[in-house]
């Protein structure tokens, strides 16, 4: 993937140092004081543009949200989101936010960069589905990835994914199955049905508002992995069977 940016990139992104952290493998097991709180961390794997980690830090003051992505003109377009989300001035240096950081890195060195039981939510959105057999380990749901989240996961740790791609759905779905993991809230068609076209519901990406404005079908899992999460998810069940 290469992006074409405006010059200057990388010095945009170094003047931002109260939002954006470029050594994020210096703050492992410390995030928490990253922060200044004890709010649960909920991190997003590949965040694109920036538009569904800003609006979800907007609309959520009480959880601390880290956006990821390993290339530059990324990070400084997710700036510039957050930027519009939390009303702030664009021509501000100083971004100070208490609740939402992003992070350059890729996503293969995530346990270099989160300590183990350290977040409690991994979103993935739209992530790239690469279609060959031979890239299957590539894909962000593979078991290979599914280990480090499993690691760096709490108690009430969950995996949200979405997707337009069915064939990486479909074999998402299998290897959450082959680990025996417990899957719910399963979609093949997230939006449909709504008269707007949309689920009012739920915070969009970029990719997803013009997939949903298309028509096309938009994918939806969550994996329930932590204990408490699970014990949670359990008596729900119960509560149900039951009503």
């Amino acid at each position: 993937m290469r992006l074409r940016g405006r010059k200057g990139i990388r010095e945009a992104i170094e003047k931002q140092r109260d939002l954006i952290v470029l050594e994020p493998a210096l703050y492992k097991g410390k995030w928490a004081e990253v922060f200044g709180n004890g709010n649960p961390i909920h991190v997003e794997l590949g965040m694109g543009k920036g538009q569904f980690i800003s609006e979800m830090s907007r609309r959520n003051p009480g959880i601390n949200f880290i956006g990821v992505d390993m290339y530059d003109e990324l990070i400084r377009r997710a700036s510039e989101k957050v930027r519009i989300a939390h009303g702030i001035d664009e021509t501000a240096v100083d971004v100070s936010l208490d609740n939402i950081r992003l992070a350059l890195f890729n996503i293969e060195r995530l346990e270099e960069v989160f300590d183990e039981n350290e977040l409690e939510r991994i979103y993935l959105n739209f992530s790239d589905p690469w279609p060959k057999k031979k890239h299957a380990r590539r894909r962000l749901t593979h078991a290979g990835f599914v280990h480090k989240y499993k690691h760096a996961l709490n108690e009430r740790g969950e995996i949200h994914f979405k997707t337009d791609s069915r064939s990486l759905f479909e074999f998402s779905l299998n290897s959450f199955a082959d680990m025996d993991l417990r899957m719910r809230n399963i979609s093949l068609d997230l939006h449909g049905g709504f008269e707007e076209g949309f689920n009012p519901d739920h915070v969009m990406t970029e990719y997803e508002t013009k997939f949903a404005k298309q028509g096309m079908n938009i994918h939806r899992v969550e994996v329930v992995l932590g204990s408490r999460a699970l014990a949670e998810h359990v008596e729900r069940l119960k509560e149900e069977q039951q009503s």
